[in-house]
């Protein structure tokens, strides 16, 4: 049986992080600035009565079996075809670890046809604060009897100036990716990789994310192409994101292929932390990942995991200011 969602907290004194057994959901992080003033740095309520109701545009959450879009819901998989419904906000059970720095695991089991996805997985996210401004996150899932795509991410909506400061188009974003997956109208991958090079797409160089927005119909929700940049402890430099007014900085790093960069274009009008309201454009996602609808693309890099073997997938969350 799971235990009654709760909100856990993690903090090493200089950062803390308020954590939900429902989805493993971030619900709030607090981080200093040069003058060590503390800002609640992520879109979410104040409570978990939201989050269970189904009200937030996945603030927060660990996104699964597969996240973003897969082409009409199908899939074929070992001569089987597959439909998948799209919501879900599985419990969580979890556990804390008594170790060298402050991390709690929640582990979740996916049954064989939950969602209409295949097999039966089990499911397990650690946060863990192992620097005094770093945040981790190791997803892993094992999946027991039948192969079974799986691609986790985690959809926080950042804004470093602090959750209730409006727009996020002043914060200035640096992606070491030199291709992104554009598009069809149906924002599913057409299966190119197209070189973002003379595009408003081109953030290998720092650019403010408001610059070149209106360029992009609708706002950017793209699948960046991870291939350019450095290396720490086996995960690449995935992004960088300031926030001009605050000084503050996260810096992203990543094992995974892709990561999709979404500018909060959907959000309008809702209700969050201490009464703000969020509207569009108020936060931005970091959501890295395998390539959204890479089970109907083989040119893509494949998210099928096949019976006992493990997916793992890390994040690490590096804030300065």
């Amino acid at each position: 049986m799971a235990a009654e969602p709760e909100i856990c907290v993690l903090s090493n004194g200089r950062i803390t992080a308020n954590i939900a057994s429902w989805g493993a959901t971030i619900t709030s992080l607090l981080v200093p600035d040069a003058q060590g003033d503390l800002a609640d740095v992520v879109l979410g309520f104040d409570t978990l009565e939201p989050y269970l109701k189904g009200m937030a545009p996945y603030f927060g959450c660990i996104v699964g079996r597969v996240a973003n879009r897969i082409k009409n819901g199908k899939f074929d998989l070992n001569g089987v075809e597959y439909s998948l419904p799209i919501n879900n906000g599985p419990n969580s059970l979890h556990e804390r670890k008594d170790g060298e720095y402050p991390s709690i695991t929640f582990q979740y089991e996916s049954k064989d046809g939950e969602e209409g996805y295949p097999g039966d997985v089990t499911v397990r996210a650690t946060y863990s604060l192992p620097e005094a401004t770093t945040l981790r996150l190791d997803m892993e899932a094992i999946p027991a009897n039948k192969a079974t795509p799986i691609s986790l991410a985690q959809h926080t909506y950042w804004n470093l100036a602090g959750h209730n400061s409006g727009s996020i188009l002043d914060h200035s974003i640096q992606i070491w990716a030199k291709h992104v997956t554009p598009v069809n109208e149906n924002t599913i991958p057409t299966g190119e990789i197209m070189p973002v090079q003379d595009t408003p797409f081109d953030f290998t160089t720092e650019h403010k994310i408001g610059d070149r927005i209106s360029d992009v119909p609708g706002g950017y929700d793209h699948n960046y192409v991870l291939d350019s940049g450095d290396e720490k402890n086996g995960l690449k430099h995935a992004a960088k994101l300031k926030d001009p007014s605050s000084s503050r900085t996260l810096d992203l790093w990543t094992d995974a292929p892709g990561m999709q960069f979404y500018t909060a274009n959907y959000v309008n009008g809702i209700t969050g932390k201490g009464g703000a309201v969020y509207g569009k454009h108020a936060g931005v996602c970091l959501e890295t990942q395998g390539f959204p609808n890479a089970i109907n693309q083989p040119n893509f890099p494949s998210v099928v995991v096949q019976p006992g073997a493990k997916y793992k997938h890390a994040m690490l969350f590096e804030f300065s200011a």
